[in-house]
């Protein structure tokens, strides 16, 4: 029995044949009112303890349709629910009470989510939706809490100075793991404290709205993963069985090896797949005797299961080829990049005034560059930018005043980090140095601003004016375990540059996680809805 979020927590980890190993017949949600007898089954539930969550259970245990019932709690459990428990359990079929730390969802090795819906929240001053602010807050915590009790380590904990949310989420952070549940958090101390460093998604507002060229990140972008899984329903005639796929780096050895990989890159080592494939199925066609018949049988479904992962790539890379030559997105993304990561404001202007003039770029592209354009100059030429909204303006998609609201939220004055690296002089020179190099490949130059923040913290030079401490605590050292929190939502561009830096530096393991997992349509949803919000409340 799960809950809706438990059903995203287990799927990324449990595939439905490795549940039947472990004779797992039957999973069903916590909100199903079946009455039906199941008293030759044991249940095992795996709930977050929400009030909603143990009323629910109240109600089933009342009237119990299983011979036994097995109870994990995903977080921490509280005295006086486990009381409502106790008393409920009349007929004494509940075994065992757990708490068993998975609050959050494990996309990858270091890799997480919360899910959470109203992702929106987080801009918004609190006294615009008191209510809803605590409960974004309250279950950032509650995961936060969960992954430091996974990995059985109390953190050092550092935010980011211009964000309130970053603020509060930090502090209540502490407030938990050093005063209410300070037992449960008092783990043997390493030499040096992991640190907990909760940033704000505004911070670098760039990285979500870029398109993106390596394949993990390109399927979210164009396609869309949700909780590891692919939705190819609305792609042409695609067969019954490849209907939601998934990608998984556990489950699918392919989707491993290249999941960083460029899209050019990922073409020729597809095509090597499927040259590999062509030769077992004509190897599997020369079936002459019985052995040769027994072999087949044999191999049978592990020829079915290579089947279906050569079509599944396959299918991603031909739909995600479509697109790309659809919305002229090599043309659209050599811009993006440049605004991204060159300077050059007259060039920029006019390649940007192109592609609006282009009828081949769609309007969701066009508004992208306006906005990376409007990040990169808001200061330059406020004219031409106007220039630019007024041209937007004609797109059907267009909300109006959407590129000044961006601003207003994460402008220049807004943020902490140097985006552009033009603040300080040894980013400008590192800058330098990397134009003068030449970047390997034009469409994936740009580097989130969160490898930067990475490379100051294991030099020791994240300044504490910028990201402070709670508390009385300090940092000795350099630590070894880092958990990044981006209240926002992460990018799997941001995934991938956390994955390549652990395996290139072995002494310190970072962990990203955030409220959602970002691509462009998410982000520009989230602003839209806060600009709706913020319109209303001022009328």
């Amino acid at each position: 029995m799960l809950s809706t979020i438990q059903v995203s927590i287990v799927s990324v980890v449990y595939s439905q044949s490795d549940l039947l190993k472990k004779e797992v017949f039957l999973v069903e949600k916590v909100d199903n009112m079946s009455k039906e007898s199941m008293s030759h089954l044991k249940a095992v539930y795996f709930l977050r303890p929400s009030s909603d969550n143990i009323q629910k259970l109240r109600r089933q245990l009342a009237a119990p349709r299983f011979a036994e019932y097995h109870l994990f709690f995903s977080n921490i459990l509280k005295i006086p629910q486990i009381q409502v428990l106790a008393d409920s359990d009349e007929q004494e079929v509940v075994k065992q009470v757990q708490e068993f730390y998975a609050d959050f969802c494990a996309i990858d090795l270091y890799h997480f989510t919360l899910n959470i819906n109203a992702n929106h929240v987080y801009m918004l001053p609190t006294v615009a939706d008191p209510h809803s602010s605590q409960i974004f807050c309250d279950r950032t915590v509650d995961g936060i809490a969960a992954v430091f009790l996974a990995l059985k380590k109390r953190p050092v904990i550092r935010y980011q100075r211009t964000s309130d949310i970053a603020k509060r989420i930090a502090q209540e952070a502490a407030k938990l793991m050093y005063e209410q549940e300070s037992g449960l958090f008092d783990f043997r101390r390493t030499e040096n404290s992991p640190l907990l460093l909760v940033i704000d998604r505004r911070d670098d507002p760039v990285t979500p709205l870029l398109n993106q060229w390596t394949y993990q990140a390109m399927v979210h972008e164009l396609i869309g993963i949700e909780d590891n899984k692919v939705d190819l329903r609305n792609i042409g005639t695609v067969p019954k069985d490849q209907q939601e796929v998934v990608l998984s780096s556990v489950q699918d050895d392919f989707f491993k090896a290249n999941m960083y990989e460029n899209f050019g890159d990922l073409g020729m080592n597809i095509k090597r797949m499927v040259d590999d494939f062509q030769q077992i199925a004509k190897s599997n066609q020369n079936i002459q005797t019985i052995e040769d018949m027994a072999k087949f049988v044999n191999n049978y479904p592990e020829y079915r299961r290579m089947h279906g992962n050569v079509s599944k790539h396959v299918t991603l890379v031909t739909e995600m080829s479509r697109i790309v030559d659809e919305r002229k997105l090599m043309l659209v993304s050599q811009t993006e990049q440049d605004l991204a990561c060159n300077s050059g404001q007259a060039a920029a202007l006019e390649a940007v005034a192109n592609l609006l003039n282009n009828e081949s770029v769609s309007d969701v592209d066009r508004l992208r560059l306006v906005l990376l354009y409007a990040l990169r100059y808001e200061k330059d030429s406020p004219v031409h930018l106007m220039q630019l909204c007024n041209k937007l303006s004609r797109t059907a998609k267009y909300k109006p005043g959407l590129v000044q609201f961006l601003l207003k939220q994460a402008g220049v004055d807004k943020r902490t980090g140097d985006l552009y690296g033009n603040r300080d002089l040894l980013n400008i020179a590192r800058n330098m140095a990397r134009g003068l190099k030449g970047a390997e490949n034009v469409y994936t130059q740009h580097q989130p601003l969160l490898l930067q923040t990475m490379e100051s913290l294991m030099k020791g030079r994240l300044r504490d004016v910028d990201y402070p401490l709670v508390g009385n605590h300090f940092q000795q050292g350099r630590p070894q375990d880092v958990v990044i929190f981006i209240v926002g939502g992460t990018t799997y561009e941001e995934a991938r540059t956390v994955a390549l830096h652990n395996a290139a530096n072995p002494g310190t393991r970072f962990f990203l996680g955030g409220s959602v997992v970002l691509n462009s349509k998410r982000f520009l949803k989230d602003l839209e809805e806060v600009q709706r919000i913020s319109k209303s409340t001022s009328v």
